[in-house]
């Protein structure tokens, strides 16, 4: 059985129901994993997207505050059409610690520099990358009017929030075509979002479905099992370094979607 795709809300993008976190390619300093991590060669992230690829995967998601992640992504992958890639603007690491900007000002800029490192002339989907300060965010800054505006563009295919509380999860359901939302079976405060979200047709990203990698391994299917067969969502995002975690990540989702 293949991994299932399904439709991003209204983007007419269709991505595979489990995509591949980048932040490991990229960033092994001020990240919340059980273990600590040598970020991977050229050879071995070549042969994760090959592999992720082979398996069904067409959904990447990266961000500048992911270290060298985009630029990774940008040199190694090959055939870019084959991919829905996500990236985010807002939060930037720099010299080993994070800083957040969300003018419009700064969001073009980061934009920009995206489109160079990943290699490409076009953006499928990029989310505000959230501080935690969600509606002070949408409110009283111009990121969203600038993503907006280049949407209209073409330069970005659709765009979101990776947000960090309900209301702002909300709102964004509401302002954007994506939300990503945090939800496992220890979490699961943005149900609400997620209901908002399907009935509006929106698209939902599930981060930390794994509690970034903190729940026993026994609990993994279980976690696959709960959080895929909540409607609305569309797809999960996890993250590795590791092919064999790669291939026991699709068998989860496709033995929880059988």
């Amino acid at each position: 059985m293949p991994l299932q795709q399904r439709t991003l809300g209204q983007t007419g993008l269709n991505v595979s129901c489990l995509g591949l976190g980048t932040v490991k390619f990229g960033r092994n300093q001020e990240v919340k994993y059980s273990r600590e991590f040598t970020l991977p060669s050229d050879d071995e992230v070549a042969a994760l997207l090959e592999l992720a690829n082979e398996l069904g995967i067409n959904l990447l998601d990266t961000a500048p505050a992911y270290g060298s992640s985009e630029q990774r992504l940008g040199r190694l992958l090959r055939n870019r059409e084959d991919w829905i890639i996500c990236t985010k603007v807002g939060e930037e690491f720099v010299t080993g610690k994070s800083f957040f900007d969300f003018s419009g000002e700064h969001t073009r800029k980061s934009i920009e520099r995206s489109l160079l490192n990943l290699n490409t002339d076009y953006l499928d989907l990029v989310l505000i990358h959230s501080d935690g300060n969600d509606m002070a965010i949408i409110n009283s800054t111009d990121c969203l009017a600038m993503l907006t505006e280049l949407k209209e563009k073409g330069v970005i295919r659709a765009i979101g929030m990776s947000t960090k509380s309900i209301e702002g999860g909300l709102k964004a359901v509401d302002l954007t075509d994506v939300v990503m939302v945090t939800y496992n079976p220890s979490s699961t405060d943005d149900e609400t979002v997620i209901d908002r979200a399907l009935a509006n047709n929106k698209g939902v990203l599930i981060k930390k479905a794994l509690n970034s990698g903190n729940d026993c391994p026994d609990s993994l299917a279980n976690n696959f099992d709960f959080v895929l067969n909540k409607a609305g969502v569309s797809s999960i995002i996890v993250g590795t370094i590791d092919l064999s975690h790669l291939e026991a990540n699709v068998g989860h989702a496709i033995k929880a979607l059988a």
